[in-house]
């Protein structure tokens, strides 16, 4: 029964030992602990304030690089605009000028066309001039007696003057 009933002295030293860690803890051990504690509550209050901070600016970079996006899509869409309306003008350019071309050599090919006829007309008119001053000039020299004669030499000209002309 000692046990459950301890002596005066016993309970009197375990006080003054009890009471002597007790002081050297609190002057020695709690301040390092306390600090320590404050310490680590400092770091975790700083680590969850810039972990907000740092969500704020995710939040504020997600809706500035959405802002970006749209802004790009809007350029890119711009651009595609007027590259297609630069396109199409080039093409409506080139048909006009290819049209002012065509219209072009083909009055230059009626031009041609027009002036080997006049020439083509020219020597015709000019070959009927020998042909006429050679039969004259046959008719002239051969005096023919009667106007019937004369009028037949002449038919006969004529005929191989024709005949010449075809082959």
């Amino acid at each position: 029964m000692d046990l459950l009933k301890p002596a005066f002295g016993l309970i009197f030293w375990t006080l003054i030992a009890f009471l002597v860690a007790f002081f050297i803890l609190k002057k020695f051990a709690w301040p390092a602990i306390i600090n320590g504690l404050k310490e680590r509550e400092k770091t975790i209050a700083d680590s969850l304030a810039t972990a907000e901070r740092v969500k704020q600016e995710m939040a504020q970079m997600k809706s500035e690089n959405e802002a970006l996006m749209a802004q790009a899509r809007e350029e890119r869409a711009q651009m595609l605009k007027e590259a297609k309306e630069i396109k199409d003008k080039i093409i409506n350019e080139a048909k006009e000028q290819a049209k002012i071309e065509a219209n072009k050599i083909i009055v230059d090919a009626n031009n041609a066309i027009q002036n080997q006829k006049m020439a083509a007309l020219t020597d015709v008119k000019n070959q009927i001039g020998h042909m006429v001053v050679e039969v004259a000039e046959k008719v002239i020299r051969r005096e023919l007696g009667s106007k019937s004669e004369q009028e037949s030499y002449i038919r006969t000209l004529a005929d191989d003057l024709t005949k010449q002309s075809s082959n």
